[in-house]
C-alpha cells in the first residue's frame, strides 16, 4: 500500500473539541484493542465512548442527502439531530425521514454557518451540490465537527490540497463517501488483485453508463419561494439570472457548480482501481470525449474517455456514457483489471470474477447485496451501512478509516485532472508527488477556482 494511502494518526483521531469524556482510560483502551502507536494514554481520554451517541448534522438533504439521513439515523448510537438546507421542502421531507428511522424530529437550520456555531453537534455529513463540499467540510473542520463528505471532495484539485492540509490542522475524523472501501467482497477483489491472483496487474478499466435525458435549454425564472438561492451558490461566482434547469440534479452538469460524469460517478471506480494498484497520482493525463448526444445547455462531455499513466508501468482508464445505458461486462458501472495471469471484474455490487489467461472463469465469487442501476439516490442502500459504521468507530473508537479525506482527495483529483484535461482539449505530464500540473499553463490555470467574495477557502 503505497504510504499516502496508510492511515495517519492525526487523521483518525481528535475529540478535544467537543468528546472530552471522564471515562477510564482502561475502558477506552480496551474498546480498541489496546493503545494505538502514537497515542498516549492521555489520548485515550479524547475518545468518545463506545456507548456514547453521536449526534450528526445532515448538511444538503434534498436527495442523497435524505438517503444519508435515513441510514444515519438507522446507526445505533447515532442521532440525527439537525437538517440543514437551503430548500426548506427538503429539510421538511428529510426531518419526516428521520423521524420514521430514527423516532427524533431534528431541529431545522438553513445557513450553514448558523448551524455549525451550535455546540450539540459531533459531527457532519455533506451531500451538498459538488461546489460545496470542500468550503462546508473546511468550516466544520474549524468548528471542531467530525466530518462524512460526499465525492468528490472537492470542485477542483486546490480543494483537495487544502482539505488534506486542514485534517492535520483541526484534528477531526474525516471519512469521505467512497463507500466500496467497506464493502467486504470487493475488499477481497482488491485483496486479490495485490496478492497476485491474476500476476502482475498493469491495466485497468473502470467505466460508467447512464441514459440520462437531455437537460434542455434553460430559461430565466424567478426564483421560486422555497429556495433561497443567494446561499445556495455560497462560495461559486454569482450568475446573473436564475434558470428552470438547474436544479436540483442539472447542476452536475454546469461548470459553476459541478465536475460532470467524471466527478460524480466516476471517482468510485476510479477510487477502487487506484486502490487495488496501490497507486496515487498519475505522471501523465489525458481526455477525450465531447457533448453528442443532445444540443442543450450540459456543459460537460456525455461521452468521455480519460487516461491516467503512471510512469511507464501501468494504465488507468475511465470511460462514461451519460447518454447511453449499454454497460460493460453485463454491468452498467465497473472496473476490470488486466494481469499477466488474468483478470478480475468488479461489478457494480459487492461480487466479482476472476478469469485466467485464457479467458476461462476460475472464481465467482456472489452477494445479494448489490448496486441498482439507475438509482441516483441511494444505489447500495444495504452496503453502506458498513461504511456508515466505520466513520461512526472513528470517532468513538479511534479505529482506522477505510476512506479518509486523503483517499477522498487523490481520488478526487484524478477526475478533476481529467476533467481539466478535457476542457484544454490537451494531454500533460503531472507531478506524481501531488499531482500538479507541469508545463501546460492553460491547464495549470484550472487547478483552483475564483469565488464569491467572501467565501474564499483559507485554512
Amino acid at each position: 500500500m503505497h504510504l499516502v494511502d496508510l492511515l495517519n494518526p492525526e487523521n483518525i483521531m481528535t475529540t478535544r473539541r467537543n468528546f472530552i469524556k471522564k471515562a477510564a482510560i482502561g475502558t477506552a483502551a480496551a474498546s480498541v484493542g489496546g493503545v494505538l502507536p502514537g497515542f498516549s494514554a492521555k489520548s485515550y481520554n479524547s475518545i468518545i465512548g463506545a456507548n456514547d451517541k453521536i449526534r450528526m448534522a445532515a448538511i444538503g438533504v434534498n436527495s442523497r442527502g435524505n438517503a444519508l439521513a435515513e441510514g444515519f439515523a438507522n446507526e445505533k448510537n447515532c442521532e440525527v439531530t439537525y437538517v440543514c438546507d437551503v430548500d426548506n421542502r427538503a429539510m421538511d421531507k428529510c426531518s419526516l425521514t428521520v423521524l420514521k428511522k430514527g423516532g427524533n424530529t431534528p431541529k431545522q437550520e438553513k445557513d450553514i454557518r448558523k448551524l455549525l456555531e451550535y455546540k450539540d453537534i459531533d459531527a457532519v455529513f455533506i451531500a451538498t451540490p459538488e461546489h460545496w463540499h470542500a468550503p462546508a467540510a473546511l468550516m466544520a473542520m474549524k468548528a471542531g465537527k467530525h466530518v462524512y463528505l460526499e465525492k468528490p471532495t472537492g470542485h477542483n484539485p486546490a480543494e483537495n490540497e487544502i482539505l488534506m492540509e486542514a485534517v492535520k490542522k483541526y484534528k477531526v475524523v474525516a471519512a469521505t463517501g467512497m463507500q466500496r472501501r467497506s464493502w467486504p467482497n470487493v475488499i477481497n477483489a482488491v485483496q486479490e488483485v495485490r496478492s497476485g491472483a491474476i500476476g502482475d496487474v498493469f491495466f485497468s478499466k473502470c467505466w460508467y453508463s447512464n441514459n440520462r435525458p437531455s437537460i434542455g435549454v434553460g430559461k430565466a425564472t424567478e426564483v421560486p419561494e422555497w429556495l433561497d438561492w443567494e446561499l445556495w451558490q455560497g462560495p461559486a461566482p454569482r450568475v446573473s439570472n436564475y434558470k428552470d434547469n438547474y436544479l436540483h440534479y442539472n447542476w452536475h452538469w454546469f461548470y459553476n457548480w459541478g465536475t460532470g460524469e467524471a466527478g460524480n460517478n466516476g471517482v468510485h471506480f476510479i477510487d477502487v482501481v487506484r486502490w487495488a494498484m496501490g497507486l496515487t497520482f498519475p505522471t501523465a493525463v489525458n481526455s477525450s470525449g465531447g457533448r453528442y448526444y443532445y444540443n442543450d445547455d450540459w456543459e460537460f462531455p456525455d461521452s468521455q474517455v480519460i487516461n491516467f499513466e503512471f510512469g511507464n508501468e501501468k494504465l488507468i482508464t475511465w470511460e462514461g456514457k451519460s447518454a447511453h445505458g449499454r454497460g460493460i461486462e453485463n454491468s452498467s458501472v465497473g472496473a476490470i483489471f488486466y494481469g499477466s495471469e488474468g483478470s478480475l471484474v468488479l461489478g457494480g455490487g459487492n461480487a466479482y470474477k476472476i478469469y485466467d489467461k485464457n479467458d476461462k472463469e476460475i472464481k465467482n465469487v456472489t452477494s445479494d447485496m448489490g448496486f441498482t442501476a439507475g438509482d441516483t439516490i441511494n444505489p447500495t442502500q444495504l452496503l453502506d451501512h458498513y461504511h456508515f459504521l466505520n466513520f461512526l468507530d472513528g470517532i468513538r473508537k479511534g479505529t482506522a478509516l477505510n476512506a479518509d479525506i486523503n483517499v477522498g482527495c487523490i481520488s478526487s483529483t484524478l477526475a478533476l485532472l481529467g476533467n481539466i484535461a478535457q476542457r484544454t482539449k490537451s494531454s500533460f505530464m503531472t507531478n506524481p508527488v501531488n499531482g500538479r500540473i507541469l508545463d501546460n499553463k492553460e491547464a495549470q490555470s484550472m487547478w483552483g477556482r475564483e469565488y464569491q467574495k467572501g467565501w474564499e477557502m483559507t485554512i
